[in-house]
């Protein structure tokens, strides 16, 4: 069968575990499937070779009539999650309702990157969102320390141009961490411990896949 590029998981937080040297390293611990092959894409007929993946299940009612009939004709449970990961070359295409545990995919030792929703924050000024200093607080100072300053310039162009540094919407946003490592794979236990930043919160739906681009290490 091929192999897939990526899976499915769920944040679950963070511990610290030993290496076989006896080393100590924090590591984010993610639930990494199993996830169920949903549809297929064949090279024969789409141009190229992936599998739909589920994860984390739902309720058939609270899904619309297109999810439903997708989920019905491939003979599957209704999940909450789906994306597509490719194939590589060698094999065949998985057969859809078969299950993709994490140690189908991914070693210890290998490097992956993660895609996550970061937490969400709200408004915030300047000083939270973007690191922002503010004002002296003395000196005649009134009022005006945690403000952003002036936006403007002179009267050409007298515009504000985009993606001033300002404040706003902070957080919520997706982000993909790459160049992390894989510490441990645990298949009985569906438990993938990476050593890096995973973006989001617990219990945050995360995309886990290998790094192909290369990264200095």
């Amino acid at each position: 069968m091929a192999t897939l590029t990526g899976l499915i998981g769920r944040k679950v937080g963070m511990t610290q575990v030993y290496t076989a040297d006896g080393t100590l390293v924090p590591v984010t611990v993610i639930e990494c499937g199993p996830c169920t092959v949903v549809a297929t894409r064949r090279p024969e007929r789409d141009g190229y070779a992936a599998a739909q993946l589920g994860f984390g299940s739902a309720k058939m009612a609270r899904l619309t009539k297109a999810e439903q009939g997708h989920f019905v004709k491939a003979g599957t449970s209704a999940f909450r999650v789906l994306k597509e990961f490719r194939l590589d070359d060698s094999g065949d295409v998985p057969a859809v309702g078969s299950a993709i545990a994490v140690s189908d995919v991914f070693e210890a030792g290998e490097r992956v990157k993660v895609t996550g929703v970061t937490k969400g924050r709200g408004t915030a000024g300047v000083i939270k969102r973007h690191r922002f200093s503010g004002f002296p607080a003395s000196h005649g100072t009134h009022e005006y320390f945690r403000h952003g300053g002036s936006i403007g310039n002179r009267s050409y162009p007298g515009r504000v141009f985009k993606g001033k540094r300002m404040a706003g919407r902070y957080g919520a946003d997706t982000v993909t961490t790459s160049n992390l490592q894989v510490v441990a794979v645990r298949p009985e236990e569906h438990l993938l411990l990476v050593r890096g930043a995973v973006p989001g919160a617990r219990n945050g739906t995360v995309v886990i896949q290998k790094q192909v681009k290369a990264v200095r290490q």
